[in-house]
């Protein structure tokens, strides 16, 4: 059996995908699958070397929009490709912040209040009135992130006026569209989501409690700068509505395989979804290997439960 890996690509998020790539390669490779397991880049010789390989299956893991905005799956199913994680149409939902929460706001799920504006718009109504408009509806502080891409890249808290023309700047160098969410104070969770023989199955919710206010990306990859606690440190009822919320995310997107939901906990126990993530990170300080390890399983096992998985579904 021959699976490949794809990791890397040219998006912000290279180096986090290639480390990625790198430990669920190793991971397959000590599992009980017995299959050849190679890594590969992004670039433009890779549908050449997929022909040339013909693989059994893929397993991308791909951050940011390389791997994550569906153009990548649609080109693997048009290679009838067989590939772990969720559909293209299924990527792109979770993939677009703004739509994610709408749709989970519609399901009856709490998300914060947020504005979402394209660059273009301050150009033409002018910044600063813009600003303003953002700060009388949602009210400080406030979250700037691009509407797209992962990592925390791009993403500042707002305390002060003043904060917000350069963290404007900062989600703009990342994406053409900005997302203005107000703040939740309160317990930072992810709740990863995998499935196990077409059932999903919900992992210990990781409580994040980085070195400031805000889960950054080097607060994600510097390995010792942030805490987490498995379970959380949640009463058992709070802990049962984050799971609820997971799950519902998982379904409402359509996600598949595996997912992540991040999500904020307030002083009433009430989870706010943030975003979902069709294509969690798999590094050494990632979450969703954490919540495996202290669910008693190991993130080969998984994967290649999951290649089966897909290998089966695919019909080839």
């Amino acid at each position: 059996m021959q699976i490949v890996v794809l990791a890397g690509g040219l998006s912000p998020e290279r180096d986090v995908s290639l480390r990625s790539g790198r430990r669920v390669s190793e991971a397959l490779r000590n599992s009980d699958m017995m299959a050849e397991v190679t890594e590969s880049d992004v670039d433009a010789t890779l549908i050449r070397r997929l022909r040339q390989q013909a693989p059994n299956c893929v397993v991308p893991m791909l951050h940011g929009a390389a791997g994550e905005d569906g153009a990548l799956r649609d080109v693997l199913q048009a290679l009838r490709i067989p590939f772990v994680g969720s559909s293209a149409s299924s990527a792109r939902l979770a993939y677009d912040k703004p739509v994610a929460k709408t749709l989970l706001q519609q399901a009856g799920v709490s998300s914060p209040r947020s504005i979402s504006l394209p660059h273009s718009t301050f150009r033409e109504l002018g910044a600063t009135e813009v600003l303003d408009a953002v700060v009388n509806e949602i009210g400080l502080p406030l979250v700037v992130k691009p509407t797209r891409g992962g990592s925390a890249l791009g993403a500042s808290l707002v305390r002060e006026a003043h904060e917000f023309p350069s963290a404007m700047v900062g989600a703009f160098a990342y994406s053409d569209v900005a997302m203005m969410e107000a703040w939740v104070d309160g317990v930072e969770v992810a709740v990863c989501v995998y499935e196990s023989h077409g059932e999903p199955r919900v992992l210990p919710a990781v409580e994040i409690v980085p070195p400031g206010d805000l889960y950054d990306y080097s607060a994600r990859y510097t390995a010792g700068t942030t805490e987490f606690f498995i379970p959380a440190r949640l009463p058992g009822p709070v802990l049962d509505a984050c799971a609820a919320v997971a799950l519902q995310a998982h379904a409402v997107l359509a996600l598949r395989d595996w997912s992540r939901c991040d999500l904020i906990v307030d002083a009433e126990g009430v989870p706010w979804f943030l975003e979902a993530n069709a294509a969690p990170g798999m590094t050494e300080t990632s979450l969703f290997p954490q919540a495996l390890a202290a669910a008693g399983l190991t993130l080969g096992d998984v994967t290649a439960t999951l290649v089966r998985t897909a290998i089966g579904r695919s019909g080839l």
